[in-house]
């Protein structure tokens, strides 16, 4: 019997569902339950031959077992080890080499020191800041937000200097990215499942939580939704992700990728409503038995080069994969080319702000200017 098991957390609707969608399927030889573990013995090899991990990006205990079942040969749905390497500023460096569209970007020092480090950890750092360079780049208005980050914890919007300034006073030891907001007319969120499968959804991040995901949308030109699908399917499959979201803003038709390190993503029915609800549900069953039938217990080989060489090779064709497409309708044009105007010279700028913020790096010990901004968490 192979089993696949279901690792969560605070989450209600879809471990039930998932396990209940599988057993459903009455397959010999497989069947679905939640995990339960207690100390794990360096010895014994999990009993589960898949799991869909919903949760050890929070809890260490649980990443550290699922490092260990991969070692025995479980397959983790998201991988483990990947995921623990992986960073929101090393997603952006990735779509800005796959060719996909993503905001102007700037991942900044911390502002103040990381626990157990003095101003001598710092002597490789610029000091001052560039901060008239850095500001020219990025713009205003735009975001800053934590490197590693989620559920939009510690993200600032910042219109002016001053703005971000204290916002930035704020992010305590937090590696942060500035990043250049999308004045966005449309905003899909992107269900990516087995790297293939694409469920495209309208959403809409200025809206309350649990508000976001727009129902009966109307529907977008084909066009546009094909850019989505594409740049979606692209990331993930150099990424190495079975099951995550990925964000777009349209701008002037140009679909910029916003988050896409959600291997977690929401799937809870009262947040995304039932329809999509149902998608993930057997999107991710389907996928999971399709590991179990194929799983392996020969150790796999562990060695960056495999996580990152996904990445310089082609994703397969858009064309070939399997999308649902509810989206709003879209006014703008889909093939606009990408705005090429640069930020005029901040030359003149104030110099107040970066002077106040060397002192307060020097007050820190280092005085390092850190900050990130994006147009979205």
């Amino acid at each position: 019997m192979k089993k696949i098991g279901v690792l969560f957390g605070m989450e209600n609707t879809f471990p039930g569902a998932l396990v209940e969608k599988i057993n459903g399927k009455n397959l010999d030889g497989i069947s679905a339950e939640f995990v339960e573990i207690g100390a794990i013995r360096l010895d014994r090899p999990p009993a589960w031959s898949v799991i869909v991990d919903r949760i050890s990006h929070d809890i260490p205990f649980y990443r550290a077992f699922l490092k260990h079942a991969v070692l025995h040969g479980t397959t983790v749905i998201n991988n483990p080890f990947w995921w623990s390497a992986d960073d929101k500023f090393f997603n952006y460096s990735l779509a800005a080499k796959l060719g996909v569209a993503a905001p102007a970007t700037v991942i900044l020092p911390h502002k103040h020191y990381p626990a157990g480090t003095t101003d001598r950890s710092m002597r490789n750092l610029q000091f001052p800041l560039d901060w008239d360079g850095v500001f020219a780049y990025i713009g205003f208005p735009s975001f800053l937000k934590p490197v590693n980050g989620g559920g939009w914890r510690d993200v600032y919007h910042v219109h002016s200097e001053e703005e971000f300034f204290r916002a930035y006073d704020q992010s305590r030891d937090l590696c942060m990215m500035l990043q250049k907001a999308v004045n966005f007319t449309e905003y899909f969120r992107c269900y990516v499942v087995g790297q293939e499968k694409v469920r495209i959804m309208y959403y809409d991040p200025r809206r309350p939580h649990a508000e976001r995901y727009v129902q009966n949308p109307a529907p977008a030109p084909k066009k546009l939704l094909d850019k989505v699908e594409e740049g979606a399917l692209k990331l993930c499959h150099a990424l190495g992700y079975d099951l995550n979201t990925v964000e777009f803003a349209v701008e002037d038709g140009i679909p910029y990728a916003i988050d896409f390190m959600n291997p977690a993503p929401d799937a809870d029915l009262h947040s995304v409503g039932k329809e999509n609800f149902e998608w993930i549900v057997d999107a991710v069953a389907d996928l999971a038995v399709k590991k179990a039938k194929t799983a392996k217990a020969n150790v796999p080989e562990f060695h960056w080069s495999a996580y990152l060489g996904a990445a310089s090779q082609a994703p397969a064709k858009a064309a070939e994969k399997k999308v649902a497409k509810p989206a709003p309708k879209v006014e703008t044009k889909a093939d606009t080319e990408a705005d090429t105007k640069s930020l005029a010279s901040r030359a003149a700028a104030k110099k107040a702000a970066p002077k106040k913020a060397g002192k307060a790096a020097s007050k820190d010990g280092a005085g390092r200017p850190a900050a990130t901004v994006s147009a979205i968490e």
